[in-house]
């Protein structure tokens, strides 16, 4: 799956996370927005609750 700018773009505001490090963990979660969060929390970078 391609990531988009939406989407890095919901993911930070969700998590509160860098832009760099939402792309990542898009990339490595393939697009699964779910995912994504669950990597950044394992790294610590998310700092929000899930919404």
């Amino acid at each position: 799956m391609e990531i988009n700018a939406k989407m890095v773009g919901d993911l930070r505001e969700s998590t509160g996370a860098g832009l760099m490090d939402c792309k990542k963990a898009l990339v490595e979660s393939e697009g699964d927005i779910d995912k994504a969060i669950e990597i950044l929390r394992k790294k610590g970078a998310a700092t929000a609750a899930k919404k």
